[in-house]
């Protein structure tokens, strides 16, 4: 089970490469407040000096650091420190001149075998991120220390809680530490190793307050108690190791840190480790043989050994997913084109295919959102159009005084006998013309919709055409442009179907002739009902403002009006010219051509009839038109734009596009594409060089 440490140290590596975090390995992450002595436990694993050490906040950027349990008789440079067949019973059989040493990832290949070289690199590459503030970065240092002292570890080093701003520390500092240690926390593959120094309340230790939050139950909480040495005189620890004081369920193992002063003074870490012995023997005998820095590194070493065997189902099946995504996201992006020709003559196929589908609804992607395609123009003849036709009235900006002048003008100077026909079609062709904007604005909400297919297309059909902006703008220029010269021919053809209707009123439509005979029948009837009620003389009825009604029987006379206009004196004459547009002043010669129809008066039986004549026939018309035009412009909208259109659209992108000239420029990919493609398939490589580095593991390692 030794070989699993090194596996996710390998796994590690192989995603550190791509520099993704979607694979939470596990790991052990050390948290505790500033100076609480986390980096001082740390280097007593590794049994040397090699994090910067001083007062304040000195580690601004998480360590992740791997320790490799190598042969001390070992000599030879080999390759891989994880190739499986150099280990054996969980060591590494590999060397270099020197017993022990060091490698950073972003040093690639450099080794270091001196220690304080390596404390130098960790502060330059902080310094490089992070600044020489005291600022913080998220950014990892990677750095594996190979000695045959060390077990095999995994452990993360976190900057120290911190709750004050000092020198230039921006002001939310201590919310930012916050947010780094629970990035690294939060991962329910990782164990928290919570450092508390023994000389503070472990009730106020804000490790294990910030542990807790992210594990309740303290399943996978370690908790250090530093600088036992440290104690008020006459106070011990027994309590807080025994787990009396905060239970943890992985325990709690107390250590002795070096002092600052044995730092300056260089004392080596294995002169403390073996004062700390010492210290524990005297101090805490029964409790000495389960604390200090070597118990430490075993206690460690088994967890995540039992941690990595508990998460490696999960972590294999997790990868596998990711590859398979992967896989279907590379796929999406395509391959490098080698064939331009070919690839450009598939793609404006794809494209029209596509266009036409969609319109026909056979395309491959259904949205569900909304209405589209061929379903949105059937909605459009059959429900915006067909609906706004209904809704025209017939008779529409036609009043009753309309109708009666039109009759008067169309009889000229002599009185009619019968309604002039003129007087229908003038009016007729007056209605019908109102039509015609509906019919051209039906015509407009098609061609926006077959606009709209480009994006469509473009969005959900032909993915590949986002890899080549140029010819998707190419494709969508041909295909407006197309569009474009359709327009106006369908717009002439809809505008002559209305114009054909107005050419010729024709009075002997099957459906018109049925409804006049209806309609004669019971004007015949009513007139009849109203001869029965009426007595022998229509009364004189009082005009609207002042005038006086028609004579009997008569078309009407201005002579009663104007005889009564000379009998009114004072206020009521005022009133009268007001009333009145534009009447001749009283006193003077009339000119009767400036004396307009009353608007609101009484008309005669025989003005009523007439206009009532006219209003059925003019609506009974009106929607013979209307039908026709209902059904007919559809038709014109489908032959002249859609269907010519889908016909016509593969051999103009052909004939636009297909041009030996313009192949390199069209299908020159967007570098974005070509970068996310890139980064992609070095995801699959990973998560694919991963997968096979589980793959290697035997059943039998996991017990």
């Amino acid at each position: 089970m030794e070989a699993l440490i090194p596996v996710i140290n390998k796994l590690q590596d192989v995603f550190n490469t791509v520099g993704a975090d979607i694979i939470q390995l596990p790991q052990i992450a050390v948290v505790g407040t500033q100076s609480s002595g986390k980096s001082s436990v740390l280097e007593s694993l590794v049994g040397r000096d090699l994090l910067p050490r001083g007062t304040g906040i000195i580690t601004r950027r998480p360590l992740i650091l791997q320790l490799v349990n190598v042969d001390a008789e070992d000599r030879r440079k080999t390759g891989e420190e994880n190739d499986p067949n150099a280990w054996k019973k969980g060591r590494l059989y590999k060397g270099v001149d020197g017993e022990e040493w060091g490698k950073f990832l972003h040093t690639k290949n450099k080794l270091y075998t001196d220690f304080d070289e390596i404390r130098q690199e960790i502060e330059n590459e902080t310094e490089r991120i992070s600044g020489n503030n005291k600022g913080i970065s998220d950014e990892p240092i990677h750095l594996k220390i190979f000695s045959p002292h060390v077990v095999n570890l995994t452990l993360v080093d976190l900057p120290g809680i911190t709750k004050v701003p000092v020198g230039d520390q921006p002001k939310d500092i201590e919310l930012q530490i916050r947010e780094l240690i629970l990035k690294y926390i939060s991962n329910p593959n990782s164990i928290i190793l919570a450092v508390t120094a023994a000389n503070t309340d472990m009730a106020t230790s804000e490790a294990l307050k910030v542990a807790r939050e992210v594990d309740p139950d303290g399943r996978r909480t370690l908790a250090v108690v530093t600088k036992l040495d440290l104690m008020d005189a006459g106070t011990d620890a027994m309590d807080a190791l025994m787990g009396r004081v905060i239970p943890v369920k992985l325990g709690l193992i107390g250590v002795v840190n070096r002092s600052q002063l044995d730092i300056n003074t260089k004392k080596s870490v294995q002169d403390a480790i073996r004062d700390e012995h010492a210290f524990l023997q005297k101090k805490y005998p029964s409790l000495a043989n389960r604390n200090g820095t070597k118990y430490l590194a075993r206690t460690l070493n088994r967890l995540l050994m039992h941690h990595i065997r508990d998460c490696l189902p999960e972590l294999k099946t997790r990868i596998n997913v990711l590859a398979a995504q992967y896989q279907s996201l590379l796929s999406s992006y395509g391959e490098p084109v080698e064939d331009k020709s070919a690839t450009l003559l598939q793609l404006i196929t794809k494209f029209a295919t596509e266009y036409c589908n969609t319109i026909e609804g056979t395309a491959k992607y259904i949205e569900t959102a909304e209405l589209c395609g061929g379903a949105r123009i059937c909605y459009i003849f059959h429900e915006t159009f067909g609906r706004t036709l209904e809704s025209v009235d017939p008779l529409g900006g036609l009043t009753t005084i309309d109708v009666l002048t039109a009759i008067r003008n169309a009889t000229g100077p002599r009185p009619a006998l019968f309604v002039p026909e003129v007087s229908f079609e003038l009016l007729v062709k007056r209605q019908v013309k109102r039509l015609e904007e509906p019919s051209l604005r039906c015509v407009e909400l098609v061609h926006e919709e077959m606009q709209r297919i480009i994006q469509h297309c473009s969005n959900y059909s032909t993915q590949e055409l986002l890899r080549f902006p140029k010819l998707h703008d190419a494709i969508v220029e041909v295909v407006t442009s197309l569009l474009r010269k359709r327009l106006p021919v369908t717009n002439e053809m809809v505008h002559n179907l209305v114009a054909i209707e107005l050419a010729y009123i024709n009075t002997k439509h099957p459906d018109f002739a049925d409804a006049c005979g209806l309609m004669n029948n019971n004007i015949e009837e009513q007139r009849r009902n109203r001869m029965r009620e009426m007595p022998s003389a229509v009364p004189r009825d009082k005009m609207a403002g002042g005038a006086q009604g028609e004579q009997e029987g008569g078309t009407g006379t201005w002579r009663g009006m104007l005889k009564k206009g000379d009998d009114i004196q004072g206020d009521d004459r005022t009133k009268l010219q007001s009333s009145i547009q534009a009447s001749p002043q009283i006193g003077h010669a009339v000119n009767l051509l400036d004396v307009p129809v009353p608007v609101a008066r009484k008309l005669s039986a025989r003005e009523q009839r007439d206009c009532e004549v006219i209003e059925r026939l003019i609506k009974s018309y009106f929607l013979i038109v209307r039908k026709n035009i209902q059904d007919s412009v559809p038709k014109a909208v489908m032959h002249f734009l859609v269907n010519h259109v889908k016909d016509s659209l593969q051999s103009e992108l052909v004939g636009q596009l297909y041009k030996p000239a313009v192949l390199d420029d069209l299908l020159t990919e967007s570098e974005d594409m070509a970068q996310r493609r890139n980064e992609a398939a070095d995801m699959l490589k990973a998560l694919q060089k991963a997968s096979q580095v589980i793959a290697e593991i035997r059943e039998t390692h996991l017990w």
